[in-house]
């Protein structure tokens, strides 16, 4: 696995975490003129590469359609007040996980502690090399995690925590006011239904089918790039409010070409394979609700901006759904 995985994670994934003041430095400016333009190549290369707001229409059905960032910023706040009055004439509002499911995936995670920890076999100590284990004791110990727990965590969730800055830990669990979770309330607050794009534990079937090499991998790699995590955050950031955030995926794809032993081979079939994995598979089971809901009346639906582009995304597939879809002022 790659570090484009951990990097646009928290964009695909639902979450809560809010984005703490960090230093980090945005890299695309840093960036020499030839890797922009490769970069920039390649996200002109996919349907619909660039912008967070849009509109699909097919006949008398209309949907909004909003891509997030689950983190929180001030920035929201003025987009929020512009999507307010769209959201209101709204019929029903789809999200990835609304609060019923992050009730009940809180729930789950209480009453199955092998979703999010290693009850059985082999712990990761025992799993990785000893100089490597200390480096990710030392890094968890960075984020307030005790070694003894990191021990025994699932290696995808350790990933997960060490794709986030220590410097934002804090705001873990606080509840993260980002885009998501501002369109929830205001749907509530004019009694629109907030429904779900999937089921509450799609999250831990993405990586069930993961083999546990892979994720172990994908530790060694997220540890690799984590003296630069602040600044991938930033460059996150920066994207997506610059609405250009896939060109992130693609930063992750050239770093990753560069890592030892990598050949640009077998990055591009790890970066399919996350892509179908992480985005394609779920916008395809997302558009026959998103269909379903569109039939009834005026829909708007918000999810991970990743999610927005390419030949599997969402706005490619509900155009070959027949819906004609155009760009909005976000």
């Amino acid at each position: 696995m790659i570090r484009a995985t951990l990097l646009c994670l928290l964009l695909v994934l639902p979450g809560r975490i809010a984005d703490a003041a960090c230093a980090g430095t945005d890299l695309w400016p840093t960036l020499p003129d030839a890797d922009r333009a490769v970069i920039e190549a390649a996200v002109d290369s996919i349907p619909y590469p660039r912008g967070n707001f849009w509109r699909a229409t097919r006949g008398g059905e209309v949907v909004h359609l909003v891509g997030t960032y689950h983190f929180d910023d001030p920035r929201h706040d003025a987009i929020a007040e512009r999507l307010a009055p769209i959201i209101a004439s709204a019929e029903t509002l789809l999200v990835e996980a609304g609060p019923e499911e992050q009730e009940r995936l809180k729930s789950e995670m209480a009453r199955r502690p092998d979703r999010l920890f290693l009850v059985s076999g082999p712990t990761l100590p025992e799993q990785l090399e000893k100089a490597d284990w200390q480096a990710l004791a030392s890094a968890m110990q960075a984020r307030g995690i005790p070694a003894f727990m990191a021990s025994k965590m699932q290696p995808w969730y350790v990933s997960m925590m060490l794709g986030v800055p220590p410097c934002a830990m804090t705001e873990l669990g606080q509840g993260a006011h980002g885009l998501d979770q501002r369109v929830i309330e205001m749907a509530e607050a004019a009694e629109i239904p907030v429904r779900a794009l999937e089921p509450y534990d799609t999250v831990f079937g993405l990586f069930d089918t993961m083999a546990p090499k892979a994720q172990i991998d994908m530790i060694l790699t997220t540890l690799a790039m984590g003296d630069r995590a602040e600044d991938y955050s930033a460059t996150l950031t920066a994207a997506y409010f610059n609405e250009d955030v896939r060109i992130t995926w693609e930063l992750g794809r050239l770093a990753a070409y560069a890592m030892p032993g990598a050949t640009t081979e077998s990055v591009d079939a790890d970066m399919a394979e996350m892509e179908e994995a992480l985005m394609n598979r779920r916008n395809r089971s997302w558009l026959p609700v998103i269909e379903a809901a569109s039939a009834q009346g005026p829909t708007f639906v918000a999810f991970g901006a990743l999610h927005l582009s390419g030949q599997d995304g969402v706005l490619a597939l509900m155009e070959r759904a027949g819906f004609t879809v155009e760009r909005l002022t976000f």
